[in-house]
């Protein structure tokens, strides 16, 4: 249906670098591309990508380099001139895993199995906090708002102190929470009067208005309320950010989702789910009151669902469907004329990046389509029935069984035919492979192309390789 466009407040696309963080270059055709298609801020997780220094050096990722100074500062300044607002983001109490896996800071952790979440009862994890919010404000000149995460903080109140803290009569975990979080946003508000602050709503969802309203963090925090589902129930959403506007929190975000939301292991997005999940946006925008004052949408792109986990789509891919997005939130519904843009404006057939055909055009209107679509094809020949269950067909099964490797018996003529046919498989998926690896490496680290690699082909192509050489051996058993 036809709603009136996004309302007002930011579009803001989210970078989340803590997986296939761009190299420098092709992020810059992705700010650009960004802000062409309608988005005007830039909401930047940085988690290991961000240059720490000093104490906290050893939060910089290993596998590839960290952004350097220069980049960090370089970004922002196209980003600018762009007209796109920078918002950092920067996990302060849970989903800290990039910092609590450390085994200097092991002793921060809430729960020693639960790597994400911060113990709230010691002074040196807020100190923690505040030097890694102090180095990030202090590399984005000018800034004006900050983002402090605290979404997902699993096993709060599962460590020690905490169990102690609450065995005083009257104490919530959702006091625990409200208190840690309202210690780090009054610290920075010390630190950077000025500074607007962002936080994510999930842990609030269950909390009474009177809780929130005693909590401390009204009129310090704006919470982004999160929900990414094709099926977003509007009456819910648009309940829940009324109980925060009478708890005093009127200045509230959406965030929405264009990829790294379906499965934790996607490898490529459809765009009609992510569309479907901003006209459920649009929906709930246009049914709240108007003392809700709306400062904008987070457009979110997960790179992984948290540092320890596989990649999801990467960038390249998931470009149709951001472009579809904004289209959807800029003309109030995903019309005809939307897909016309975005069709237009990326140069392709089809908004599902899986049917958008070859095509010899350049790439400029595209930043990584040759990477996507050879990604696309890579991708489904990975999935085609055939190959996947290669082990499962009648050959395999009848005359190559593992009962029969274990012996070395078999019909050398069936044995070859499966060599021959898992061979041909072989050769194809390397080669392809192999065009995708070289064109990744271009856009993104070498680190990212071999995880994609090990994640996406490497499952695939063992069992082929495992057989040819099983087949050999046998073969070789019982042939002069």
């Amino acid at each position: 249906m036809k709603h009136a466009p996004w309302p007002k407040g930011k579009k803001l696309v989210h970078l989340d670098l803590k997986g296939a963080p761009p190299r420098v270059e092709y992020l810059h055709k992705l700010i650009e591309l960004f802000s062409q298609l309608g988005a005007n801020g830039l909401l930047v997780e940085y988690e290991d990508m961000f240059p720490y220094g000093g104490e906290v050096k050893l939060l910089q990722a290993t596998v590839q380099p960290a952004y350097s100074r220069e980049e960090v500062l370089s970004m922002q300044e196209f980003a600018k001139s762009k007209g796109m607002e920078v918002i950092p983001l920067v996990q302060t109490f849970g989903h800290m895993e990039f910092v609590l896996k450390h085994r200097p800071l092991w002793s921060l952790r809430e729960a020693a199995h639960c790597v994400g979440t911060l113990n709230p009862h010691k002074e040196e994890g807020v100190r923690l906090v505040m030097e890694m919010l102090r180095q990030v404000v202090e590399l984005h000149p000018g800034l004006n708002t900050l983002h402090i995460g605290a979404d997902e903080v699993y096993m709060l109140g599962e460590g020690e102190e905490s169990k102690l803290w609450l065995a005083s009569p009257g104490r919530t975990v959702e006091q625990l929470f409200l208190s840690h979080v309202t210690k780090v946003a009054q610290a920075v508000k010390e630190a950077w009067p000025h500074m607007t602050i962002i936080m994510w709503d999930d842990m609030m969802r269950g909390m009474s208005q009177d809780t929130l309203k005693a909590s401390g963090l009204v009129g310090l925090v704006q919470p982004m309320l999160w929900d990414y589902n094709p099926n977003l129930d509007v009456d819910t959403t648009v309940s829940l950010l009324e109980k925060y506007c009478s708890a005093g929190m009127s200045d509230l975000w959406a965030a929405s989702s264009f990829k790294g939301s379906t499965t934790v292991y996607t490898c490529v997005p459809g765009t009609q789910r992510h569309v479907d999940n901003h006209v459920q946006w649009l929906t709930v925008a246009a049914s709240l009151s108007a003392a809700i004052n709306l400062q904008g949408i987070a457009i979110t792109g997960w790179q992984r669902y948290d540092h320890l986990s596989v990649l999801c789509e990467l960038m390249h891919v998931a470009l149709p469907s951001l472009a579809a997005c904004l289209q959807t939130l800029s003309h109030g519904q995903f019309s005809a004329e939307a897909q016309g843009k975005v069709t237009e404006r990326l140069g392709i057939c089809s908004v599902e990046v899986e049917a958008m055909e070859r095509t010899s055009v350049d790439d400029s209107l595209f930043p990584g389509r040759r990477l996507a679509e050879l990604t696309v094809e890579l991708n489904s020949l990975l999935n085609s029935e055939d190959i996947r269950f290669f082990e499962n067909n009648m050959y395999v099964r009848g005359w190559f069984s593992s009962y029969h490797r274990q012996r070395k018996m078999v019909t050398p003529l069936i044995a070859m035919q499966i060599h021959n046919q898992a061979s041909t498989y072989l050769t194809t998926l390397q080669e392809k492979a192999e065009g995708v690896r070289e064109e990744m490496v271009r856009l993104y680290p070498d680190s990212t192309a071999q995880e994609w690699m090990e994640e996406h082909v490497s499952p695939v192509v063992a069992p082929l390789q495992r057989i040819t050489e099983e087949i050999r051996a046998c073969v070789n058993e019982m042939v002069p």
